[in-house]
C-alpha cells in the first residue's frame, strides 16, 4: 500500500518502515500510538544526522541539544530541529498519558511534521533528489491508502493564485506611484519674480519719473 513516505524507501529503509507503521496506526485510529511512533522516527533521524558527532549522548534530549549546538543557524536547520522537538514533545505526552485521548488532530500534525523532517533528511543529509522538496503531504492517501491525483494540480493552482495576487498588488502600487509622480510634474513650482514683471516694473518707474518731469517744466 502506498504511503506519503515512499520516497524514503531507497534512502533509508529502516526509517521508512518506522514511519509507514505510524501511518497505518493513524488509519486504524490508534492516534496515541501513532504519535509515539512518530517520536521514535524523529529520534532515529536525529541519531542518523548526528552520526560521528554523537559521543556520550544517549537520550533524545541530549542528542537534540548536541544537534542544536552543531547547527549553522540556517532557516532550514531551525525548522528541522523545531519539528524534531515537536515530535519528541507530542510523543512523550502520548506515551506517558494516563488516559487515551484519541486525538486525531495532534496525530495528523505529527505525521505532517514527520513528513517535513523526512524530506529535509533525505535531501540535505542523504543527498537525495531535490525534487523531494516539491512533495506534498496527501491526507487522502493517509486516510484511504489511495493517492489524490489532483493534489499536485491543486497546489499548482494555489501557488498561481498567490503569485497573481502578488503581481496585481505590485502593479497597483506602481500605477499609484506613477500617478503621483505625474501629478507632481504637472504642477511646477512658480518663480516669485518672472521676466514679465521685471519689464512691467521698469516701464512703471520710467512712466512715473516722466510724469513728474512734465509737471515740473509746466
Amino acid at each position: 500500500m502506498p504511503t506519503n513516505f515512499d520516497f524514503l524507501k531507497n534512502t533509508d529503509k529502516n526509517l521508512y518502515e518506522i514511519i509507514s507503521d505510524a501511518e497505518m496506526l493513524y488509519r486504524d485510529e490508534y492516534f496515541e500510538q501513532c504519535m509515539g511512533q512518530t517520536r521514535r522516527f524523529a529520534e532515529n533521524v536525529c541519531k542518523n544526522v548526528l552520526g560521528s558527532k554523537r559521543t556520550t549522548e544517549n537520550t533524545f534530549d541530549q542528542m537534540l541539544a548536541t544537534l542544536k549546538d552543531n547547527s549553522q543557524g540556517s532557516e532550514q536547520e531551525k525548522e528541522f530541529i523545531e519539528d524534531l522537538y515537536f515530535l519528541k514533545k507530542c510523543g512523550n505526552k502520548s506515551v506517558h498519558s494516563s488516559s487515551v485521548k484519541q486525538n486525531g488532530i495532534d496525530a495528523l500534525e505529527c505525521l505532517q511534521r514527520a513528513f517535513e523532517v523526512a524530506i529535509n533528511y533525505s535531501v540535505y543529509n542523504k543527498k537525495a533528489s531535490k525534487e523531494n522538496l516539491n512533495l506534498h503531504f496527501d491526507v487522502k492517501l493517509l486516510a484511504t491508502g489511495k493517492r489524490d491525483k489532483n493534489l499536485a494540480k491543486k497546489y499548482a493552482q494555489a501557488e498561481k493564485s498567490v503569485k497573481n495576487k502578488t503581481d496585481k498588488t505590485k502593479t497597483t502600487k506602481s500605477k499609484t506611484k506613477l500617478k503621483q509622480q505625474t501629478a507632481m510634474k504637472s504642477c511646477p513650482k512658480q518663480n516669485k519674480i518672472t521676466p514679465y514683471w521685471i519689464v512691467v516694473s521698469i516701464f512703471s518707474i520710467v512712466s512715473f519719473f516722466t510724469a513728474i518731469f512734465l509737471l515740473i517744466i509746466k
